[in-house]
């Protein structure tokens, strides 16, 4: 079963997963269920037999939205130059589980981590190249959805202001502040482009120090062209980063925001996992010392 994250989180375990698919797929039925453990912190993830993945919500969600997600994630495979899951079905809402979940493809590989890669040009430029695939792809007349990171950095400043507050004692909040109060009047750095918008260490799969695959394509969609360069300072340390920003022909304005968005979702990370999931405040962490020391944000 999951570790307990959030107020009013659904659970699941094994036996039930297991139920609910065997019930929805008959033709699954049987296959060995099997938690992945530390999965996630919005989905609890079973794989299912040897080339399926199970995702069930931490909160309610509509088949509504996932249906949307689905359609998000088939054009994000289709686009990423790396392994990415494909869309195999949704299920339904049941009295013992009261949101719908989905199937997914299972594609293997080692999670990522901030630091195992950190100094490697070869993952940067891998992750340079994913940038440009998604970046390619075309918005058309899609604008950005207004959830989450991706539109107006102002709009971040109340929640800013909140994890600061939670995080006395657990990082430099003096110079998180400093560092967010510059950053965030840093203008639009062009138009929105599709973008993964959450490219943080769990979501890319690595094998001996290259990028082999990338989860969670569901938010696919027009964001600030910024927002995916989080991953500069989730996982790279100074070089690589610059190998990267070189990659991208990111400009000044371009990188500063990108460092904004890794600063705005690291402090959310630092104080609101540090006992229910101590891996994701680590990341936090060192993210934001990734921001607050590098030189080419200073001043």
């Amino acid at each position: 079963m999951t570790a307990r994250m959030h107020d009013g989180q659904l659970s699941v375990d094994e036996e039930l997963a297991g139920e609910l698919i065997a019930r929805e797929f008959p033709a699954l039925a049987g296959a060995p269920v099997t938690a992945v453990p530390g999965s996630g912190t919005v989905n609890a993830i079973f794989r299912v037999g040897d080339t399926v993945a199970a995702r069930f919500p931490l909160a309610v969600i509509s088949r509504k939205e996932l249906d949307s997600e689905a359609s998000a994630l088939a054009e994000f495979a289709a686009a990423c130059p790396f392994a990415a899951p494909v869309p195999l079905g949704i299920g339904s809402a049941h009295e013992r589980y009261p949101s719908a979940w989905t199937l997914q493809s299972w594609v293997s590989g080692e999670a990522a981590d901030p630091f195992s890669a950190a100094d490697s040009d070869e993952f940067a430029a891998d992750l340079g190249a994913l940038l440009l695939a998604l970046r390619a792809v075309p918005a058309g007349d899609r604008e950005f959805d207004g959830r989450g990171r991706g539109g107006v950095l102002h709009d971040h400043d109340e929640w800013m202001t909140h994890c600061l507050t939670r995080s006395e004692g657990l990082v430099d909040v003096v110079g998180a502040a400093r560092a967010w109060r510059r950053l965030r009047d840093t203008p639009q750095a062009g138009a929105h482009v599709m973008s993964h918008r959450d490219l943080t260490p769990s979501n890319l799969l690595v094998q001996a120090g290259r990028l082999t695959g990338v989860l969670d394509g569901g938010g696919f969609g027009p964001a600030d062209r910024s927002l995916d360069l989080v991953c500069a300072w989730h996982l790279l340390s100074a070089g690589p980063r610059r190998r990267l920003r070189e990659i991208v022909s990111a400009s000044d304005d371009e990188w500063r925001r990108g460092a904004a968005w890794a600063l705005q979702q690291a402090m959310g990370l630092v104080w609101y996992y540090e006992t229910s999931n101590p891996v994701m405040t680590e990341l936090g962490r060192s993210t934001v010392a990734r921001v607050l020391d590098d030189p080419d944000l200073r001043g």
